[in-house]
C-alpha cells in the first residue's frame, strides 16, 4: 500500500520541483508511521483490559469457584484487592524499579511516581506506543502474579497478612525478576545485552515460576487447612469455576499476544500459539486424568486448559504453531501428574494448586521455549551483519536450553527465599494466620461480615 502510495506521488510530482516531492514523500511517511503507531496501540490498550479480565473477574471466578461455600468472598476478594493495591504500588515505584535503567538485578529510580512516562513512546521497549500505554501494560502483570498465589493460601490466612505480605513480595520478588527479564540492561535480557540470554516472552519465568514456587512455599509456611486429608474440600461451585477458565483463555490472548507489543505479524503468531497451548493442555490434562481415573472431570477440562496457558506463555512469541501445540499436551499431562499423584504423595497443602499449575507448568515452558524457539516466527535477535540468530535447539542452538534453565533457577531461588522473608515479615507484623475458629466459621463471616450466599432472602 506504501509503496503504490509512493509511485503514484512521484508520477503525479515528475513535473513538481524535487523540494515538493520530497514534502509530499515525507508526509505519507509520517502518515503511515501515525497510522501504525495508531493501530499497535488501540491493540495494546485492548490487550490491557484482556490481561486486567483475567483477575477480575476471570481469576476471582476461578478461584472462588475451587474453596468451601464459606469461603468464596475473601477468596475472591484477594484477586480484586490485588487490582488496587499492586496499580497503587506500581505507579509508585514498581515500574521504574523494573523498567528504568539500572544494573543487571534491579531498575533505577527515574520513573518513580511516573515522572517522565508520558505520550511520548520510550524506544527502549515499544517505539509506536505511548509511554503510558506500555507502562499501563506491564501493571497488569503485576496485578495478576501475586493474585495467582493466593490459590495456594486459600481459606486459611487473615486478610491483612495478606495484603503485608503480597506488598513486600511485589518488592522482593516481582520488581526485581522483572527487570532482570524484560528491563533495559537485565541480566536475562536477550534482547538488551544480557549476561545470560533467556527467552522469556510473556512471563514464564517473572509471572508462573515466581507466583508458582512463591506459592509452594506460603502453602508449606501457613501449614495445611484444618481437617485437610481427614474431611472432604471439594469445591462448591464448578459452574463459578468454569467461568472463570473460560475468561482466562480469552483474557490470555492479551497476556501473550499482547507481549508483542503491536498490531503485527508476531501477534498472530503468539496468539494463534496461545489457543493451541490451551486446547494442547486440555488434551493432555483430560487424558491422562482419563487413562488413571476412568472419567474426564470438568475441573480436569479446565485445569488443563490453564496448565497449557500457563506453559505457552514464555514460547508464545519464539514457537511455530504444531510445537506449541505439543507444549500445550505435555503441560497438561505433566501437571495433572503434579496435582493429583505428587502432592497427595508429599502432603502439603497448595489449596487451589497454584505450584503444581503455575510452577510446575511455567517451569516445564521455560525449558521447552529453549528447545522449540525459532528465527522463523521471531527473528529479532541479530548479528552484527544483520542476519537472524538462531534461537533455540531446532535452529541448532542448544545453549539457548542451558539458558532457559539457569533462567529457571534463579526465578525459583529468588521466589523460595524472597517469599520466606515477605511471610515471616508479614507473620510478624500483623500474623498470617487465621485464627482456628474464624477458619472453622469460613473467612467470609470472619474477615468480612458477609456471605457469598444468602438463603433467606
Amino acid at each position: 500500500m506504501k509503496k503504490s502510495i509512493l509511485a503514484v506521488l512521484m508520477c503525479s510530482g515528475a513535473w513538481a520541483a524535487p523540494a515538493e516531492v520530497s514534502e509530499a514523500v515525507e508526509s505519507v511517511r509520517t502518515a503511515a508511521a501515525a497510522a501504525q503507531s495508531s493501530a499497535d496501540n488501540a491493540w495494546m490498550l485492548a490487550s490491557c483490559a484482556l490481561v486486567l479480565l483475567m483477575t477480575g473477574p476471570g481469576l476471582a471466578l476461578f478461584y472462588g469457584g475451587l474453596v468451601r461455600r464459606k469461603n468464596v468472598l475473601g477468596t475472591m476478594m484477594h484477586s480484586f484487592i490485588l487490582m488496587a493495591l499492586a496499580s497503587i504500588l506500581w505507579v509508585i515505584a514498581g515500574y521504574s524499579l523494573a523498567f528504568a535503567e539500572g544494573n543487571a538485578f534491579l531498575g533505577g529510580f527515574r520513573f518513580l511516581f511516573l515522572k517522565g512516562v508520558g505520550m511520548e513512546p520510550n524506544a527502549d521497549y515499544a517505539a509506536t506506543l505511548p509511554h503510558l500505554t506500555f507502562m499501563a501494560f506491564q501493571m497488569m502483570f503485576a496485578i495478576i502474579t501475586p493474585a495467582l498465589i493466593s490459590g495456594a493460601y486459600a481459606e486459611r490466612i487473615k486478610f491483612s497478612g495478606m495484603m503485608v505480605y503480597t506488598a513486600l513480595w511485589l518488592f522482593v520478588v516481582y520488581f526485581p525478576m522483572a527487570h532482570m527479564v524484560w528491563g533495559k540492561g537485565g541480566l536475562f535480557n536477550a534482547f538488551s545485552g544480557g549476561l545470560i540470554p533467556c527467552l522469556d516472552f510473556a512471563g514464564g519465568t517473572v509471572v508462573h515460576i515466581t507466583s508458582g514456587v512463591s506459592a509452594l512455599v506460603a502453602a508449606l509456611y501457613l501449614r495445611p487447612r484444618a481437617g485437610y486429608l481427614k474431611e472432604p474440600m471439594r469445591p462448591h461451585s464448578l459452574v463459578l469455576s468454569f467461568a472463570g477458565a473460560c475468561l482466562l483463555w480469552f483474557g490470555w490472548f492479551g497476556f501473550n499476544a499482547g507481549s508483542a507489543l503491536g498490531a503485527g505479524p508476531l501477534a498472530a503468531s503468539a496468539f494463534v500459539a496461545t489457543h493451541l497451548g490451551a486446547a494442547g493442555g486440555v488434551a493432555g490434562w483430560l487424558a491422562a486424568e482419563w487413562l488413571r481415573t476412568g472419567k474426564p472431570s470438568v475441573l480436569g477440562g479446565i485445569s488443563g486448559c490453564v496448565a497449557g496457558l500457563v506453559a505457552i506463555t514464555p514460547a508464545s512469541g519464539f514457537v511455530l504453531p504444531m510445537p506449541a501445540l505439543l507444549i500445550g499436551i505435555l503441560a497438561g499431562a505433566f501437571c495433572y501428574l503434579m496435582v493429583a499423584v505428587v502432592k497427595m504423595r508429599l502432603g502439603y497443602d497448595d489449596s487451589l494448586d497454584a505450584f503444581g499449575v503455575h510452577g510446575a507448568g511455567g517451569t516445564l515452558g521455560a525449558l521447552l521455549t529453549g528447545v522449540f524457539a525459532t528465527n522463523a516466527v521471531n527473528d529479532a535477535l541479530k548479528d552484527s551483519a544483520g542476519r537472524a540468530l538462531p534461537l533455540g535447539l531446532v535452529d541448532g542452538n542448544p545453549m539457548q536450553v542451558l539458558n532457559q534453565g539457569l533462567g529457571t533457577l534463579v526465578a525459583i531461588v529468588l521466589a523460595a527465599a524472597g517469599s520466606f522473608v515477605c511471610l515471616k515479615i508479614a507473620d510478624w507484623t500483623c500474623g498470617l494466620r487465621a485464627a482456628p475458629e474464624h477458619e472453622t466459621e469460613g473467612l467470609d463471616l470472619a474477615m468480612h461480615g458477609e456471605e457469598g450466599y444468602s438463603f433467606e432472602a
